[in-house]
């Protein structure tokens, strides 16, 4: 399938449904993180899914599911799932009660949402604006739909993904949050943010027929919170893309044989100095 250039998704193919009912299909459907966990140890992989791998919600993982709410879907939508405060005060030190004391926790749970302190409040409104001072970016997010579902049968099993942003004549954009944008293409090669691209594509082209471009949004997560945007190139897609085919090609092997290696059981060879 080629890449189109008058580009008119039908938004329609995309499902609708809670992060947690998303993530309950991750037995039954591959996904790119479960990807990525193969092609670096198929031993990763099946404990993974047999759920021996904690996977602790680390504050990071929350105040970043939290931005692409503020940034993707809006203030009311943040508002409505998040309290941006710092709790109740101690009227003996005239401070608020720190987080992980029994006062705050009781405060906490009876507010009925997450809660999010004013300092990560201040950090999440900064980089939504950092996103709104990049043209690219606002003309990326300004039409279509935030945190869409696909599934679709890719290479013979199960596949889902669910995009960032699905814009119906610019394609997927994937917002990333990074510690400097100088080296955010740096920190893609080592996180493999390509090979998720690819595999976003991919799927997603099981359903529609056709490959969309793929761009991301980045914004620095401090001072001045730059924000740049790049469109990911076809080659380097289809590239990912070959090698993803190949990584699910050893997976269908490894659930036939039930054989489950590290990935590092041969010898190899230390040339570098």
């Amino acid at each position: 399938m080629a890449a189109t250039a008058d580009l008119h998704i039908d938004l329609d193919v995309l499902i609708h449904e809670p992060e947690d009912v998303y993530h309950a299909q991750s037995s039954e459907h591959l996904g790119s993180h479960g990807l990525a966990d193969f092609r670096k140890s198929p031993l990763l992989y099946w404990k993974d899914c047999l759920g021996l791998i904690e996977k602790p919600d680390r504050q990071a993982y929350f105040i970043g599911r939290a931005t692409h709410c503020r940034i993707l879907e809006g203030k009311d939508e943040f508002a409505r799932r998040y309290l941006v405060s710092d709790g109740p005060v101690n009227k003996t030190t005239g401070k608020p009660f720190k987080s992980d004391s029994q006062a705050y926790q009781n405060w906490a749970d009876a507010q009925g949402k997450p809660v999010i302190s004013s300092k990560h409040g201040r950090l999440i409104e900064n980089l939504a604006v950092g996103v709104a001072m990049n043209e690219r970016a606002v003309d990326l997010i300004v039409d279509g739909v935030a945190e869409g579902v696909v599934r679709a049968d890719y290479c013979g099993i199960p596949c889902q993904i669910r995009i960032d942003w699905l814009n119906p004549s610019l394609g997927i954009a994937d917002l990333k949050t990074c510690d400097d944008l100088d080296y955010f293409e740096s920190d893609g090669r080592r996180y493999g943010y390509a090979y998720q691209m690819a595999f976003y594509r991919a799927v997603l082209a099981e359903r529609i027929g056709q490959l969309v471009p793929v761009n991301f949004i980045a914004v620095e997560k401090k001072e001045p919170f730059r924000c740049g945007t790049w469109l990911l190139s076809p080659e380097t897609l289809d590239h990912c893309a070959r090698e993803n085919e190949a990584a699910i090609g050893r997976l269908k092997e490894c659930r036939r044989l039930g054989s489950w290696p590290t990935g590092y059981e041969e010898v190899r060879v230390f040339d570098a100095i």
